[in-house]
């Protein structure tokens, strides 16, 4: 099973780059103060009562850590988590965790992200949970993107890799689809060359992009193809994106764009 995240995934739901490995070769110790000032400045949309979607990877762990210490001073919230890393991380914290299905519509989701353009568009995945992650963020009334400066980019996809996730049965069909549009692909695997595994118990292909690119048609093009379940692009969703650097936070609305 991958565990899922911004940059790379982990047992505890920490991801990205820094700290030990996780299951697919990333790393899962988050290095002490990261995220914890863009998720404290997150804590500021949270109120009593809330249903909140709680992301994947080292900023949303970040945030649930800060909210597990909210919820020991009596906040009363609930949470549902996009991955199970997060699921047992939020459990370990005492936070109250139901299903999708049992609450309904969310009151907003804290989640991190890989890549961050000006327009607020973002692309998720590298930790492999994003159809989960577009799943409850579509069911929330908003959306708060936490990240660190490093995750912005001028051209949404100059990191140059949108994860796909696939049914292992559509592999062939979905890379030489991939291949007509112009993308090559790679399977990603673990450090002994095993496909990772997604929680839905699917793979991920990771397309090779080329910026500048036409990110809506080109989300349009890939999920039209048998066998695609979802890609990392997250587009027109985020509602807020909280970068945080060091201590200091810089919070872009997208009702202000």
């Amino acid at each position: 099973m991958a565990d899922s995240s911004d940059d790379a995934t982990m047992r505890d739901g920490a991801s990205d780059t820094n700290g030990g490995t996780g299951t697919n070769g990333a790393t899962n110790e988050p290095k002490s103060g990261d995220g914890e000032a863009a998720a404290n400045a997150a804590l500021e949309w949270v109120r009593e009562g809330m249903k909140l979607g709680l992301g994947t990877g080292r900023a949303a762990s970040a945030f649930v850590r800060a909210l597990g210490a909210r919820v020991a001073d009596g906040l009363p919230v609930t949470g549902v988590p996009t991955s199970e890393a997060t699921g047992e991380l939020a459990t370990r914290l005492g936070i109250p965790l139901a299903r999708l299905e049992d609450v309904g519509r969310l009151d907003i989701t804290f989640d991190g992200a890989d890549e961050v353009d000006a327009r607020l568009d973002v692309i998720k995945g590298y930790g492999a949970a994003m159809v989960r992650e577009k799943i409850v963020a579509a069911s929330s009334d908003q959306l708060i993107i936490l990240i660190g400066p490093e995750k912005l980019v001028t051209d949404l996809g100059q990191r140059g890799r949108l994860p796909v996730e696939i049914l292992p049965f559509g592999e062939a069909l979905v890379r030489e689809q991939l291949e007509a549009l112009g993308l090559g692909a790679d399977r990603r695997v673990d450090e002994h060359s095993n496909p990772i595994v997604t929680d839905n118990g699917n793979w991920i292909l990771d397309a090779k992009l080329q910026t500048p690119l036409d990110a809506r048609a080109l989300e349009v093009a890939i999920t039209a193809i048998p066998g695609v379940l979802g890609t990392g692009f997250f587009l027109n969703m985020a509602n807020a994106v909280i970068i945080g650097d060091g201590n200091d936070v810089d919070v872009r609305r997208r009702d202000l764009l």
